[in-house]
C-alpha cells in the first residue's frame, strides 16, 4: 500500500518556527518527518510519496536516509492539502492509499488501527479521529454510529455537533481523486471533497484511543517533546567530557564531543547532541532537548524546553519554551512560563488570541534572533526570526520577523541630600 505525505504548506499558524516546514522540527537529532517515514516503513508501507514546497527542504533533510523508498513531487504554491494531493496523482497506483500530514507522530499505531479495520470490513474510506476538549479549534467529524456524515471546519464554540476532531490521517480509495477534481481550488478543498464523497459513498471513522499529537501551533511541540523523550536511552559518547561533581539522574543522552561543566545537575529525560558545551553549575530539568552545537554559560537553568541547533545562551532561565536555531541570548535572560493566577496561557496567533490549553508555557522564538542582556519575556509570547531585542527589555507582545525591539529608559540624576 502507498502513503502520500503532505509537507508543502506554509505552516503559518506555526510561526515563528516556520522558516522551514514544521515537520523538519528536530527532536533527538531527527526531524519529525524522518521519524514518520521510518514508522511507515516499519508498518510495512514501502512506497511513500512526499509533496513538498519548491524549497525542497524536506528532500534535503531525508536524502541521506531514504534514497530509494521515497518519491517527491513539488506543489508550486501552498494552495491547500487538496491541491497538494492532486500533485501526486500520477504516482498513486494502488486501489487504496494513506494520506498523512508530515508532522503526525502517532502514525505507527494509527495506521495499524486503520489497516485492521480495513482488512475486516473493506470500507471505502476511513478517517482517523480522536476526542478533544476544544472542538472549536479543529475540523470536527459529524458521525452517525461509525458512519461519517460531514466534516465541519472550526465550528462555533457551543455549537459543535461532535467532540471528534479530524486527525488528517486517511485511508482513501483512488476514486476519491475524481471527487477532489470536481471541487474548486480552495484551502479546504480536501474537506469539501470529503463532504461530497460522504453523500454518495461510505466513509467511516476510526477513533484513536488517545488524543493524537501533531504540530498545529508552536506550543504543540512541548507534549511531543514529552512523548519523544520518554523513549530516550541513557548513553554517553566516549568522546564526551564530564566535569567534576556532575550529578546525572534519569535517562540522559550525551552526544559526541560534548562537554558538561563542573557541578552541573541533569535530570532526565534529557537529550544533548554533538559538540555542545554546557558550562559549570547548570541545571537541566527534563524533558530537555538540546540539538547539536548548543552552548550555555555558567548558572543557566533549562526546564522542559526544546532548542534547535547552534543556539547559545549566557546565564538565566528558560522554561517550557521552543527556541529556533542559531539564536544568541545575553546574560540574565528570563522566560516567564506561568501566569500569576495559574490559569491557561493565551498566545496571539495571526491576530487572534488562542488558548494554548497549557498552564506552563514560556517563549517561542524563531531562528537567528539575538536577545540582549537582562531581557525578560512574558508567558506565551512569540518572537520572530532575525530579530534583535535590546538590553533590559521586558517583552509583553509578539515581535514580528526582522524587527529591532527595545525600550527607552529615562536617566534621573539628583543630588543626594
Amino acid at each position: 500500500m502507498q502513503a502520500v505525505i503532505i509537507a508543502a504548506g506554509e505552516s503559518s499558524r506555526f510561526w515563528p518556527l516556520n522558516k522551514k516546514h514544521k515537520g523538519l522540527t528536530k527532536i533527538m537529532g531527527k526531524s519529525l518527518i524522518a521519524c514518520l517515514v521510518g514508522d511507515l516503513k516499519k508498518s510495512g508501507i514501502k512506497d511513500i510519496i512526499i509533496v513538498q514546497s519548491p524549497k525542497k527542504d524536506v528532500e534535503n533533510d531525508l536524502k541521506d536516509d531514504f534514497v530509494k523508498s521515497v518519491k517527491y513531487v513539488v506543489q508550486k504554491k501552498p494552495t491547500g492539502t487538496g491541491d497538494a494531493l492532486l500533485c501526486a496523482t500520477k504516482l498513486i497506483k494502488d486501489d487504496h492509499f494513506f494520506l498523512i500530514n508530515a508532522d503526525d507522530t502517532d502514525v505507527k499505531k494509527a495506521a495499524g488501527l486503520i489497516l485492521a479495520r480495513f482488512k475486516k470490513q473493506k470500507k471505502n474510506l476511513l478517517i482517523l479521529a480522536s476526542k478533544t476538549e476544544t472542538p472549536w479549534l479543529f475540523g470536527i467529524v459529524k458521525v452517525k454510529g461509525s458512519k461519517v456524515l460531514e466534516i465541519i471546519e472550526k465550528p462555533k464554540q457551543g455549537k459543535e455537533l461532535s467532540n471528534l476532531k479530524n486527525d488528517n490521517l486517511f485511508l482513501m480509495p483512488r476514486e476519491f481523486l475524481n471527487y477532489l477534481k470536481k471541487v474548486p481550488s480552495h484551502p479546504f478543498s480536501l474537506i469539501h471533497a470529503l463532504n461530497l464523497y460522504t453523500k454518495e459513498k461510505t466513509a467511516e471513522v476510526v477513533v484513536f484511543p488517545n488524543q493524537t499529537l501533531s504540530l498545529k501551533y508552536p506550543w504543540n511541540a512541548l507534549p511531543i517533546l514529552w512523548k519523544k523523550l520518554a523513549e530516550v536511552k541513557s548513553f554517553r559518547h566516549k568522546t564526551a567530557i564530564i566535569g567534576k561533581n556532575v550529578v546525572i539522574s534519569g535517562k540522559v543522552f550525551i552526544g559526541q564531543r560534548t562537554k558538561i561543566g563542573d557541578n552541573t545537575v541533569i535530570q532526565g529525560p534529557c537529550y544533548i547532541g554533538k559538540n555542545c558545551e554546557i558550562a559549570a553549575s547548570n541545571v537541566l530539568r527534563g524533558p530537555v532537548n538540546l540539538e547539536d552545537n548548543i552552548k550555555t554559560g555558567s548558572f543557566f537553568e533549562i526546564k522542559s524546553s526544546l532548542v534547535q541547533a547552534g543556539t547559545h545562551f549566557h546565564s538565566g532561565y528558560l522554561g517550557d519554551s521552543f527556541i529556533g536555531s542559531d539564536c544568541r541570548f545575553g546574560g540574565g535572560f528570563m522566560s516567564a512560563n506561568r501566569r500569576i493566577d495559574r490559569n491557561h496561557i493565551f498566545s496571539n496567533v495571526k491576530g487572534s488570541k488562542v488558548n494554548s490549553g497549557l498552564t506552563h508555557l514560556g517563549a517561542c522564538i524563531g531562528d537567528k534572533t539575538m536577545i540582549g542582556v537582562g531581557v525578560k519575556i512574558m508567558p506565551g509570547v512569540f518572537i520572530g526570526s532575525n530579530c534583535v531585542v535590546g538590553p533590559a527589555t521586558i517583552v509583553f507582545q509578539n515581535i514580528n520577523d526582522n524587527t529591532i525591539f527595545y525600550q527607552e529608559f529615562k536617566n534621573i540624576l539628583k543630588k543626594k541630600k
